[in-house]
Parts: structure tokens; sequence; C-alpha cells
């Protein structure tokens, strides 16, 4: 509250820490104003130490659903957030929080790592059709009742659960609410064939947001891409769609061996293709080069306010061409700042379909909603 005051010229706080502690005191909790929610929430953004778009952290716009607990309303909620982050394909950063926890009441839950994941379907021969990181909850899904069209880009429902003592329940994302880019290449017309996409919006549902001691566990954020995000991870690494040894053979590189650089050549077209499908169909995305750039502007512009940036230099740097950025050419201090948004281990267990919940405390399962 001190910090909210003060970067927002808001005078004295002792007032109303005053109204928070005796808040506090009586209920176990208090709540943040709209205005609070929405500066804590900026801030976690600014605190982010592995996010390199922070530059833009004040244009994060908020929508205070706070009054949503229940698993109906949640859903829908999050279905609007991704028809309001990306109108006509223009991006903009956005968050919706829910319920926050609150003494013996924890708040919802939505197990979805992102609110967008494609399902990741495990053959018998421990194949996956799809992305592998998904396989965990496409498996939970399917015990619920959800089959998917058993593709490589299947989006998966979102699972959202109300209370851990609830047992999640399954909702299909609306067909409006799910912006996809077909990927295709500025040289070779066969890239279109291979039937790739990817979806426009990044929306982290998986983290808590942490505001002054109180707990968002439900609080979806996004901002927009950077192509190498998509394409030199999502579509590229090996433990995700691996792509790089069948665009290799297309593109008819030697891949007997590694010093070929049949991965570099591969790995760049597959940028090149992320960047040009997107501009192409009008969706918001950064590349690595600008957004490096970006960031040290960021810098700047926080040191000058007398503020020390927390980073991470393995998530700072991008996965493609590190140290032709200038990010690359410098340290960082990780140093953790609150607010922020934090990823507890039960959420990770959640993503990978694992019930956080002991089996006896598990009430009877639901069918698909």
């Amino acid at each position: 509250m001190r910090q909210h005051h003060a970067e927002e010229g808001l005078g004295d706080p002792a007032r109303r820490i005053a109204e928070a502690e005796a808040e506090l005191a009586a209920t176990g909790t208090y709540t943040h104003t709209p205005r609070e929610l929405e500066h804590g929430a900026r801030l976690a953004w600014r605190n982010a130490n592995r996010c390199i778009g922070r530059l833009y952290w004040r244009s994060l716009r908020v929508r205070d659903l706070r009054h949503l607990d229940s698993a109906e309303a949640i859903a829908a909620a999050c279905a609007d957030h991704l028809r309001q982050a990306a109108p006509g394909g223009r991006i903009r950063p956005l968050i919706t929080v829910f319920a926050p926890d609150r003494p013996g009441r924890p708040g919802p839950r939505i197990w979805n790592d992102q609110l967008i994941r494609y399902a990741g379907h495990v053959q018998r021969d421990g194949h996956v059709i799809g992305d592998p990181r998904a396989a965990g909850l496409t498996a939970y899904a399917r015990q619920l009742g959800w089959r998917g069209a058993g593709t490589a880009f299947d989006v998966l429902p979102l699972v959202v659960q109300e209370a851990p003592h609830r047992r999640p329940r399954l909702f299909p994302l609306p067909g409006d609410a799910i912006l996809e880019v077909p990927l295709e290449h500025p040289e070779f017309t066969w890239w279109a064939g291979l039937g790739l996409r990817w979806y426009a919006v990044p929306a982290l549902a998986g983290m808590c947001l942490e505001i002054g001691g109180i707990c968002y566990g439900a609080a979806p954020f996004n901002g927009w891409y950077m192509g190498t995000e998509i394409g030199a991870r999502n579509l590229a690494d090996t433990d995700r769609y691996n792509l790089l040894p069948l665009l290799a053979h297309r593109l008819g590189l030697d891949t007997a061996t590694d010093r070929s650089l049949w991965k570099d050549r591969a790995l760049v077209e597959l940028n090149r293709s992320v960047l040009h499908s997107f501009d192409r169909a009008g969706v918001t995305i950064t590349d690595h080069h600008t957004e490096s750039v970006r960031f040290l502007t960021h810098l700047e512009r926080e040191e000058s306010h007398g503020r020390t940036v927390g980073a991470d230099w393995s998530w700072i740097v991008p996965p493609l061409s590190g140290s032709a950025t200038p990010v690359f050419h410098r340290t960082y201090d990780d140093v953790r700042c609150t607010p922020a948004y934090v990823h507890h281990p039960e959420a990770h267990a959640r993503a990978r379909g694992e019930d956080p919940v002991p089996a006896q405390h598990r009430p009877p399962r639901r069918d698909l909603v």
C-alpha cells in the first residue's frame, strides 16, 4: 500500500493501512480496492524476472471479476478474456482476476497452464500426437469425458475447480474465442501443406497473482507472443512438437551430422514462418531482436526512477541468435520483488493432470459440461 500510494501520488497511506489492518484483525484477511488490484497486477508484471516484454507494464488492463467463484461463470469469463484480448488480431495485455483465497476457503483454480493449450494424445507405442507437454492434462480430461478429434492441434477444454474439495469440471472453449494462425512460409509453397498452426493469445492461467499477502489463484493474463516462443520452443523443442527433423528433410538438408548445422538452418526457417504468418494474418507478434532493444529501454526507464530491475538471464536472452541481441552482453540481478506472479507446486501438478487433493477426499467424478 505504501508503494501504491507513493508511485501513484495518493498521499499518506496511513488511513488506508489502518482500514486494512482492522479488516485483517476481524476476518483474517482484507480486500484490495479496485485501484490497488489494478496497480498490484501491473507491478507483478513489472517484477516478472523471466519476462522480456515488460516495457509496457503500465498498459495492462485489469478485469476485476473477484465476485465470480463458480466454475460456469469462470469458464465463460475466460472465453470473454480471449475475445477481449485479441480484437481483430490486435493483442492487448489483459488480466482477469477471480475470487481470492480466504482463510479456510481457498479460491477457484484453473488447471490449464494456459487458457489455450493443444492436447497431447499418447499412443500405445508411446508416441504423442500433439503437444507432449499437455499429455497429462489430456489424459485427465479424457477421464472426465472429453475425447477430442485426435489431431495434433486439438484445443483442450478448460479444467476449472471451484475449490480443492470440489471435482474439477470441463468446459470446451467456444470457437469464436480461439484465434489461430495457420503457418506458411514466405518462400516455400509446400510449407502450408504441413498443416501447422498456433494460437494467437498466450494467456497464462496456472500462476498465482500475489499482492500484499493475498493470493489470487485464478488470474489468467496475457501479453503477445515473441516469435521464438513458438518457433524456437513450442514447435521445435525435442520434448514438444520436435519439428526440426521433419523440416530439415523437406528442406533437403544434410542431417547425417550436426556439423552441417541443419538444426540451426531449419530453426531459422521455422521462425521466419511464424513471423511471416502472424504478420500476414494481422495478428500482433514481436521478434527477439526488437524485444531485446525494448527490454534495455525498460531497464533505463526503471533505473531512472531509482528502481532495480530483476531479471533471469537464462530467460531474458532469446533461444535463437542470443549473442546477436543486446540483452546477451550484460548481466542481471535475479532479485525477487513483490507483488508477483508465482508458480506454486500444486499448480504444476494440476497442469500435469495430477489432482493435489488426496483420493479419499475426492467427490464422485462429474461428466463433461
